[in-house]
């Protein structure tokens, strides 16, 4: 999901959920434990975005086909549910599409060996020396929680940390443990593909998770860490509030959930919240689905030049909204049906 590049980083950083980790960590849903005005706000918040619920769909226009998935990167044995729904769907497909397909993810894993500066500022001040005491000692011990000694994380950027912290310790712990087997949605679709002999093709650079953040200034770098400070203690909770949405094909409220938690607890003037939200859905979302566009549309183009259709899977985040990616099809003039409905 959105999710998926505060998820994915700990894919870079050389980690993942076994089917142990997904299973085994507990915590609250948190939409079933705040007090109900809260929820009731947070309802409202996604009502009218567009496509907000599914997370499989058909999109046609003329001899095009595109089908979609929304998927969760970590393991879930509920997964088994969706590869059933979407098992019809190969019956014609020419290709898979996905974020980052096996020749991007090799590369970048080469890239993170061979150049450390990736994730790591060597010159610049320190984070102790940029955040205030409090904030420091608040951030050093989340990143404790997940492994992340505060010496280590004194000169890691701080994109990087800020998406760490919407990782579930536990989780952390136990892909830890288990050896970091990942086998979230996109991978099993991946090899679904590859069993049947279809190219798996990338929706985008194996590089793009570096230009995302950048040209941002040194303060909004340091308020995207504020920003995601006050959902680090709970990062457990949000884990299987995340899940649960997801399972219940209701994303969108993952989202809202994030600014309204933001805007209760990190204890940032409003304005900043709102515009560390706006920057985040700009940078992790929005234009990544825009460029999007043109790949899905030129591999439906091929697959339609052969009688068949597409099948594309990505963070279920990237779906609904004004600039989802089922809006943007639906702007160029694709009809678009749920299919888990």
């Amino acid at each position: 999901m959105a999710g998926r590049i505060a998820w994915a980083l700990a894919l870079l950083a050389g980690m993942g959920l076994s089917a142990q980790a997904a299973t085994i960590c507990e915590g609250r849903n948190l939409f079933e434990t705040m007090p109900a005005e809260d929820a009731a706000a947070i309802e409202a918040a996604t009502e009218g975005v567009p496509f907000r619920r599914g997370l499989v769909f058909d999109a046609r226009r003329d001899d095009l086909r595109i089908v979609l998935v929304g998927t969760y990167h970590f393991d879930d044995p509920r997964h088994a549910d969706t590869l059933d729904l979407v098992r019809p769907e190969w019956q014609g497909a020419t290709a898979l599409l996905v974020e980052s397909g096996p020749e991007e993810q090799a590369r970048l894993a080469a890239a993170l060996a061979a150049d450390p500066n990736l994730m790591v500022d060597a010159t610049g001040p320190t984070l102790p020396e940029r955040l205030s005491p409090e904030e420091w000692a608040r951030l050093s011990s989340a990143l404790s929680d997940r492994g992340i000694p505060a010496i280590m994380a004194s000169r890691m950027r701080p994109w990087y940390l800020s998406m760490m912290l919407g990782l579930s310790p536990c989780m952390l712990r136990q892909a830890a443990e288990s050896g970091g087997v990942v086998r979230g949605l996109d991978q099993l679709m991946m090899d679904e593909a590859r069993a049947r002999g279809l190219p798996v093709l990338s929706l985008e650079p194996w590089d793009t998770i570096f230009t995302l953040f950048e040209n941002l200034s040194p303060e909004q770098e340091l308020d995207m860490i504020r920003a995601n400070l006050p959902s680090a203690m709970l990062a457990d909770d949000y884990a299987v509030t995340l899940t649960d949405s997801y399972f219940q094909g209701d994303v969108w409220k993952i989202w809202e959930l994030a600014r309204h938690d933001a805007h209760a607890h990190s204890g940032l003037d409003s304005a900043v919240i709102d515009a560390q939200i706006a920057l985040m859905q700009d940078r992790l979302m929005d234009r990544r689905n825009r460029a999007w566009i043109t790949p899905l549309l030129e591999a439906a183009n091929e697959a339609a030049d052969q009688g068949g259709h597409v099948v594309a899977a990505f963070g279920a985040l990237h779906l609904p909204g004004e600039a989802g990616v089922l809006n943007l099809l639906a702007a160029e003039g694709f009809a678009i049906t749920r299919l888990d409905d």
